[in-house]
């Protein structure tokens, strides 16, 4: 019984083909600014903060009403210490979240895999992965979850960049400045050692 029939070189190709990598300049987007902040505030934690400075509020209305009244006062100050504490813990974690989103929402849009990014329109999803790591920075637990599926995501691991098919260019411009910076130091030290020689001789 005859065999099955040889397969063609060009079916042969097409089986063996694979999706080229797409590289990426190692200077990324170069002097190009970052884009535009696209999410609101943290929803969450502005929200905790108004109801908390309404409690505040409301504890030295009362407050106001019992020494109005010659009452104690006693209880409501240890309710007021405990709401002002924990308004001014929010207001430092908003602080320091927005401070700190900034930042490494800059620092990203550095990297070579932000050419990606903006070609593919991936602004916001580049956003939900700065709030999440911001986050997890702060303590969140939940927080650091989303940021490791996030990066896995946006190309941030070395296993992610190669199921992406993305790879970093080699930086030529960068190795020949180095080269040049090799080359001239030896010339530099010799020129040195001359005028040392000189100013020697001239001394003896």
């Amino acid at each position: 019984m005859p065999g099955p029939p040889p397969v063609r070189d060009e079916q042969r190709r097409r089986r063996n083909a694979t999706v080229a990598m797409v590289r990426l300049p190692a200077e990324g987007r170069g002097s190009k600014r970052a884009p535009n902040w696209p999410l609101v505030p943290d929803v969450v934690m502005t929200a905790r903060r108004q109801v908390i400075s309404r409690k505040v509020e409301q504890l030295e209305y009362d407050r106001m009403e019992l020494e109005a009244e010659g009452k104690s006062v006693a209880a409501v100050e240890r309710r007021l210490d405990a709401a002002r504490e924990s308004l001014f813990i929010i207001e430092a974690q908003l602080a320091a979240q927005r401070k700190l989103e900034a930042e490494l929402w800059r620092d990203l849009w550095r990297l070579p895999q932000a050419v990606q990014w903006y070609r593919l329109k991936w602004t916001r999803d580049v956003a939900q992965y700065v709030r999440h790591k911001v986050m997890a920075e702060l303590g969140d637990m939940d927080g650091a979850k989303e940021a490791r599926q996030w990066s896995d995501r946006l190309g941030l691991t070395p296993m992610s960049m190669l199921r992406l098919r993305w790879e970093v260019a080699a930086d030529e411009v960068g190795e020949k400045r180095n080269e040049r910076k090799e080359a001239a130091a030896p010339q530099t030290a010799r020129r040195r050692l001359r005028v040392v020689d000189a100013g020697g001789v001239a001394g003896a």
